[in-house]
């Protein structure tokens, strides 16, 4: 399963609703990892337009904080999971744009990495699930874990099951919290 992809560093010029978006040449790659910080998009409820939160990739091991275990949520059963079903269910969903995605085969041995790019979408908006954990440091840690479905047919031939929800630009309104037709006018982050 996806444990690595890479995305765009200047979220803030490329995160426009329901729009195509493209890179500049001089935009920087960055590539995310289980454990690092994360630039996730989310619908700031009381300012009623999107923000870009770092959020670390895993929620915190129940015993241990610093290790992240989950990482990933199914979507098909996001909403009765314990760890998932309080935050989805509260619009905790967040969107993190990347240029390409990370498979391994679910296979015995050495990891072979492949890398899956959007073809000719400029990135794809991969969706997250995130909480506030109260985690006894001086600052709370927000983190997010990545949806994931069953792989296509393509992603299946590697082998493996799974692999990131991806959604298209018309489904970032409703999967951030708000229903059709609600987003007219809402304000961007520039």
């Amino acid at each position: 399963m996806c444990g690595k992809f890479t995305a765009m560093a200047s979220y803030a010029e490329v995160v426009a609703w329901e729009e195509t978006f493209f890179l500049k040449p001089d935009d920087r790659e960055m590539i995310f990892r289980v454990m690092g910080n994360l630039p996730v998009i989310v619908l700031d409820r009381e300012q009623m337009r999107r923000r870009v939160l770092q959020m670390r990739w895993g929620f915190p091991h129940p015993k241990d904080w610093k290790r992240p275990q989950p990482i990933h949520a199914r979507a098909e059963t996001i909403e009765i999971t314990g760890a998932f079903a309080d935050g989805f269910l509260d619009g905790q969903r967040g969107i993190v744009l990347t240029k390409t995605f990370n498979e391994a085969p679910d296979t015995e041995g050495p990891t072979e990495q492949h890398t899956i790019t959007p073809g000719a979408t400029k990135a794809l908006a991969i969706a997250f699930v995130w909480r506030k954990f109260d985690v006894g440091a001086a600052l709370p840690l927000f983190a997010a874990c990545m949806v994931t479905v069953p792989a296509n047919k393509l992603i299946a031939s590697l082998p493996t099951s799974r692999m990131p929800a991806v959604l298209a630009p018309e489904d970032w309104a409703i999967w951030l919290g708000r229903q059709c037709g609600q987003d007219q006018g809402m304000p961007e982050n520039r």
